[in-house]
């Protein structure tokens, strides 16, 4: 195991204990994109001080967007790729990626495309029992969707690194929450992992990219901004927040 490897699995362990998101027994359904977030997170889940003390399953799920531009198939790829490593991986071939940029969706493909792959995701995890499903998304994802949220949204929240959906039928895990995206990239070299093309025509367009690359430039010009706005996220001061007295209805809270 190399230092930075030992490195990443110390940060999951630290998350995995801080919100309790594994339990012994668990089966995990693991959302493999193809990225490097994803196949990261797969790869930090076989922690021997995570799997084995815990006695969990990982199973792996990839979702194929079907768009046609994707060739040669992303899903083949990481199929080989995982299949090297010791893993079997369950490819769902779908056409979400085409009907969200469909005619009648111009406006949101992004939303529509989102939604649809969750709702495949939750389904496979239905399928083959699991009843946790881990997400790859990392410590620069939880900021930006905060900045997401207050800017288009009008509201105040994030990912969180454990939740319930379903009525506890399933539960969200975020294992890689204390991980910046910049040494996962830095792992995925490391570990070799397969350079696989983005079919998406507006991954480069929509308000998540947007606002990651201005947090970057942020960052450039302030060292720690994107540290200090995910330590904000624990260090929130309710009694300095503006609360109506009244609620839409005119009753008092």
């Amino acid at each position: 195991m190399t230092r930075l490897h030992r490195h990443l699995s110390k940060r999951v362990e630290k998350a995995v204990y801080d919100f309790e998101l594994i339990q012994p027994g668990d089966r995990i359904a693991v959302a493999v994109s193809g990225g490097s977030d994803s196949l990261a997170l797969l790869i930090l889940l076989e922690n021997e001080k995570i799997k084995q003390q815990n006695r969990i399953e990982l199973i792996p799920l990839h979702v194929d967007m079907g768009f046609p531009e994707d060739s040669p198939r992303n899903s083949e790829v990481l199929a080989e790729f995982l299949s090297q490593r010791g893993y079997s991986v369950h490819v769902e071939r779908t056409n979400i990626g085409p009907l969200a940029h469909s005619d009648f969706n111009r406006k949101n493909p992004c939303f529509l495309c989102t939604r649809y792959r969750r709702q495949c995701i939750y389904q496979l995890a239905e399928q083959h029992c699991c009843n946790k499903i881990a997400y790859g998304h990392h410590k620069d994802d939880i900021i930006e969707t905060l900045l997401i949220n207050i800017f288009f949204g009008r509201e105040i929240s994030t990912m969180m690194p454990k939740q319930s959906v379903f009525r506890g039928k399933f539960h969200i895990i975020r294992p890689l929450i204390y991980i910046e995206e910049v040494l996962l990239k830095k792992f995925a070299l490391e570990q070799h992992f397969p350079l696989l093309n983005n079919p998406c025509t507006t991954s480069e367009v929509s308000k998540r990219k947007y606002i990651k690359d201005w947090l970057n430039r942020l960052e450039n010009e302030n060292k720690g901004l994107k540290e200090n706005i995910f330590k904000a996220l624990f260090h929130v001061k309710v009694d300095y927040l503006p609360q109506r007295l009244f609620s839409s209805k005119g009753k008092k809270r």
